[in-house]
């Protein structure tokens, strides 16, 4: 599969942290429990993150110590991959029932006969955006002719940024890439280069500007790239078909739980500090900081939450085509239910 973004890789962190997946775990399966709300015996669903958990994981962890998965009849297991590359293998071969992915990852895998469709859009707008220092005076995408680019070496980054200078007039032949790896943060503080793409607005953005870095993020949204969805949720054909109702249950609960982020951010956020893993300690400032960032991000407007457009997929399916990233046709339909 294409990779899209390894977020273990980005921070640095170690690549070898394995995470046990207890498969024989991962199907549904049913056990006697009285505090579902309705009596009913509780259905167990398996959800894997896409990165360790963060900020924006915060709604699933509001909806699982608040109670609203429960109350939904279900008892959820928030897993994270030892690869974020094998999240949606493990949800096509029903390892696992859900997964949090990227819209551009899904579109690639269909391209790829991998039957997984998103269920949900839970970040509304891209993340990675291009990063410029403000030493370099770069005032718009075309001004990086001749400057330097990090990037881990993906296609799909060199096809962002080249988008986004020929839509401001700039002439894309005249970039120079650096492939850097995942040393995104480095590569800026030590002034390797001069702008990265693959950082996240919500993450390294923020660790850089702790580091003393002044940054200027330019969202490929606003020069020629679709505005797609950077996170959503995604399920294999088969679960959907024979899990359906959980799924939508789950959903109505992850609803509740990011209404209860919004409106209680610090609680909300304290209930994942209070989770987070000893081998991935987190920075509460910085996830403070994220949060504040992806609420508004996450937020659909007057459509209930995680819902998606038939237009946002065909837009961002037939901008991979055109930039080669896709070689199969691919019908949105088929990607996405709104549930």
């Amino acid at each position: 599969m294409f990779r899209i973004n390894n977020r273990f890789m980005k921070s640095g962190l170690a690549v070898g942290l394995v995470f046990v997946l207890l498969l024989s775990a991962c199907s549904s399966s049913k056990s006697s429990n009285s505090g579902s709300s309705a009596g009913k015996e509780t259905e167990e669903l398996t959800v894997l993150l896409d990165w360790y958990p963060n900020a924006v994981h915060t709604f699933l962890y509001a909806a699982e110590e608040q109670g609203y998965f429960a109350e939904e009849g279900l008892k959820v297991k928030l897993q994270t991959p030892a690869d974020t590359n094998d999240a949606l293998k493990l949800v096509a071969t029903g390892k696992a029932d859900l997964a949090l992915s990227y819209q551009i990852q899904v579109a690639v895998a269909r391209s790829e006969d991998i039957p997984v469709i998103s269920v949900g859009a839970i970040v509304r707008h891209p993340l990675n955006q291009l990063f410029v220092s403000d030493k370099t005076g770069i005032k718009s995408p075309k001004d990086l002719a001749g400057k330097k680019i990090g990037y881990p070496s993906l296609p799909l980054d060199e096809a962002i940024v080249n988008t986004m200078v020929e839509a401001d007039g700039g002439d894309s032949s005249k970039l120079d890439y650096v492939d850097i790896g995942w040393d995104l943060i480095p590569a800026m503080t030590t002034n390797r280069v001069d702008g990265i793409i693959g950082g996240y607005i919500n993450h390294e953005k923020l660790l850089l500007e702790k580091e003393g870095e002044k940054l200027t993020a330019f969202n490929p949204a606003d020069y020629g790239v679709p505005d797609y969805y950077e996170l959503v949720l995604t399920a294999s054909e088969k679960e959907l078909d024979s899990k359906g109702d959980a799924i939508k249950r789950f959903l109505a609960a992850a609803a509740k739980g990011q209404e209860y982020t919004a409106s209680h951010p610090d609680e909300a956020l304290k209930l994942l500090l209070d989770k987070q893993s000893t081998d991935f300690p987190l920075d509460a400032d910085i996830e403070k900081q994220s949060l504040s960032i992806l609420l508004p991000l996450m937020d659909a407007g007057d459509q209930p939450f995680a819902s998606q457009s038939e237009d946002s997929w065909n837009n961002i399916i037939n901008w991979l085509t055109e930039h080669g990233q896709i070689k199969k046709p691919v019908k949105a339909a088929d990607a996405f239910r709104n549930l």
